[in-house]
């Protein structure tokens, strides 16, 4: 059954995605987001039939963090509007290696995703298929022990597959336990290294009342705890 969730009524769910879980119906046995929001709401609502999930917006298994779906069609189409017009503000945190020169940057790349590898590539403009990539990142510290590493507060203005993971290895920032992107991780299978990327907030509107609600959670990834624990 599902655990953590930050908030429910009748048209929305937020809950904290586990990272190794996917966001959404997977072909594998293993557990995903939606069939365990599905068996919350039957456990709730035993006779009402087949509940309706909605999924407005994704994050890759690996990555854990605040997710809001719909449980209503209607709820659904509103809060996909607000992805469409970047009204919902998705904000992530992320080690990456590296000596970060600018404390604030943005990262505009166009985006091929090759569906058979699982993986996407930045090409030039124009190439067919690409999709435009934005993000903003400043960095909120940065250390060396004994490599230059950075963690950095990331806000999405698209939302494409491995976005984030793909610039900032791109622009030679790769994210600390990566293995897709990331060569120094590609061959290591230690659990201690997961990979360093965490959705900590989302802001939306209720697509009923039209209420801005901002969920938070932090970290819960090892890595981060090098730089946060200082914080608290």
């Amino acid at each position: 059954m599902i655990r953590n969730i930050l908030y429910e009524d009748k048209n929305i769910i937020v809950v904290k995605k586990p990272a190794g879980m996917d966001s959404q119906s997977s072909s594998s046995f293993a557990p995903d987001m939606v069939s365990e929001i599905k068996k919350h709401i039957h456990s709730q609502y035993p006779q009402s039939g087949e509940p309706y999930v909605g999924v407005i917006h994704r994050l890759d298994k690996p990555v854990g963090g605040v997710m809001v779906y719909a449980k209503t069609k209607k709820a659904a189409a509103a809060l996909s509007a607000q992805v469409q017009s970047r009204k919902m503000k998705k904000v992530y945190m992320a080690v990456v290696c590296g000596r970060i020169v600018d404390n604030v940057e943005n990262f505009v790349d166009y985006l091929l995703k090759d569906s058979r590898n699982n993986v996407s590539r930045i090409v030039e403009k124009g190439i067919i298929g690409s999709k435009r990539a934005e993000l903003r990142y400043q960095i909120i510290d940065s250390m060396e022990i004994p490599e230059p590493l950075a963690l950095v507060e990331i806000e999405l203005s698209t939302g494409r597959h491995h976005q984030i993971r793909v610039q900032f290895a791109a622009h030679g920032l790769p994210l600390w336990g990566d293995s897709r992107y990331n060569p120094r991780f590609a061959d290591r299978k230690n659990p201690g290294e997961s990979l360093a990327l965490w959705a900590w907030k989302l802001t939306f509107f209720h697509p009923c009342t039209g209420k801005a609600m901002t969920f938070e959670v932090q970290p819960e990834v090892r890595m981060f705890e090098k730089f946060l624990k200082n914080e608290t």
